[in-house]
């Protein structure tokens, strides 16, 4: 048997129980079941102005400030990496002490990995130059197209004017040539300085064969 006259029905679109006992929403004034009264049971639109909670910190037990809206475990995460003064909390900062200089990146690394280009330390996911748009890679990209750019000065490049005034008016079959006899002339002039010296040499080496042949011919008559 119903008693209609007897409670309300639930504002809930799906439900619309009956409930003898009704709870009001204190955020949006409607009426809930108990099943319903919750703010993220009936996805209440005034909820989040009224459920403001402070989490609490599991290690050091201290009340985490963090922002409306923003998820307890964030904030929880946030103050264990940076602010708490528990004994885990600090020894795990001191351990994982290599930020990612990524912006947005907050991962940190035990050992220290930096760019050979940039010099900045990243994680393991961010280390390769293509991962964290290197600056260093881009400067050096362009100091070597800056490099071919410039002018190589070789002998094709060389104005006609320039090689007539190296080669004079020969051309290149005579400027050999003379080139050849220069080195001869060269040649013969370093031996003709070595050749009073051979000379020399010789006379002194007949200087001291000449006693000993006389020495010989004395010991024969004899």
């Amino acid at each position: 048997m119903e008693f209609p006259e007897l409670g309300k029905h639930c504002s809930f679109n799906i439900c619309n129980r009956l409930d003898f006992l009704p709870l009001k929403c204190d955020a949006c004034q409607n009426i809930f079941c108990y099943e319903h009264i919750r703010y993220e049971t009936h996805k209440c639109a005034a909820g989040c102005l009224k459920d403001v909670q402070v989490p609490v910190c599991p290690l050091c037990n201290k009340p985490v400030s963090s922002s409306r809206g923003q998820r307890p475990d964030i904030a929880v995460g946030h103050h264990i990496d940076n602010d708490c003064q528990s004994d885990p909390a600090v020894g795990c900062r001191q351990v994982f002490k290599h930020r990612c200089a990524l912006k947005g990146c907050k991962r940190k690394e035990v050992v220290p990995i930096k760019c050979n280009d940039c010099n900045f330390n990243y994680c393991v996911t961010h280390r390769h130059s293509t991962d964290h748009n290197c600056a260093g890679i881009n400067k050096s990209s362009q100091s070597q197209t800056a490099t071919k750019r410039l002018p190589v000065t070789t002998v094709s490049t060389l104005r006609p004017c320039q090689v007539s005034d190296i080669q004079g008016s020969m051309d290149e079959d005579e400027a050999l040539a003379h080139a050849i006899a220069l080195s001869l002339a060269d040649a013969d002039d370093q031996l003709g300085a070595a050749r009073p010296q051979l000379s020399s040499h010789s006379q002194q080496a007949n200087a001291t064969q000449s006693p000993t042949r006389s020495t010989n011919a004395s010991c024969n008559l004899s």
